[in-house]
């Protein structure tokens, strides 16, 4: 039997990189898009130690030649089943402080790059007849986060591609769906500080903070057969802070 292939993006760290492992370990063929090649190596080491496959594609998904090269690169594995367009950038600051360049910047890679990897990989999956996409959202694209509202723009462009695309794709066969992360402890939240993360943890209806890996599992779910009927859906892993 043919292993599968995923393409995942923002691999290197994070949620992305327990997407990454979680693929491996159930067995994708996983292709590592990341800016960061030394971080990203050092997953695929870990893969291989494991019995997994894995590859790095060096790539800037903010750059449509780049993200071509990318692709190409992951189809040397084998057809692309999956496409987890997780490379993302988070930014707070009160709104009327936030400068253009890093409005570009926020949209560039939260939206475009899961947008150029879709449409990179779709001719493919559309010629086959199957395949399938998760995007990787944030609850705070479904109800917006005060002090960072183009990060929350950036996360409800997402949900909002997810719905459309997965109406049109929808009858060649491809399945559409968007995880909406909570609070998950990942580099990217460790600058909040201890007290804020307990703080958020008592909010939060299950009183902790999420893991990389539980985002991992909603999207392992969302590409496995048992899903097979659902798409266009968003999930939520946020331990009912957003309900």
């Amino acid at each position: 039997m043919e292993q599968k292939v995923a393409l995942v993006t923002g691999a290197s760290s994070g949620i992305g990189k327990a997407i990454a492992v979680a693929l491996a370990q159930n067995g994708y063929a996983v292709a590592l898009g990341c800016r960061n090649t030394h971080a990203a190596e050092a997953v695929v080491a870990e893969i291989r130690q494991s019995g997994g496959t894995a590859l790095v594609c060096p790539a800037d998904v903010t750059d449509a030649d780049a993200v071509e090269k990318m692709v190409s690169s992951a189809k040397t594995l084998g057809r692309i089943e999956l496409l987890v367009p997780a490379a993302g950038i988070a930014y707070q600051n009160l709104f009327q402080y936030t400068d253009e360049m890093t409005y570009d910047r926020i949209m560039d890679t939260n939206v475009k790059g899961a947008y150029l990897a879709a449409k990179a990989v779709l001719p493919d999956m559309i010629a086959a007849g199957r395949g399938g996409i998760v995007f990787v959202s944030s609850m705070w694209g479904e109800v917006g986060a005060s002090c960072e509202a183009i990060y929350s723009a950036s996360k409800a462009a997402l949900i909002g591609l997810c719905k459309a695309l997965a109406k049109e794709v929808g009858p060649s066969g491809i399945r559409v769906n968007c995880v909406t992360p909570g609070v998950i402890r990942t580099p990217m939240t460790e600058p909040l500080g201890e007290d804020t993360l307990s703080a958020l943890a008592e909010e939060t209806p299950l009183c902790r903070i999420g893991s990389a890996g539980e985002v991992a599992a909603a999207v392992l779910f969302l590409a496995s057969d048992a899903a097979s009927f659902i798409t266009g859906q968003i999930l939520g892993i946020n331990g009912g802070l957003v309900i």
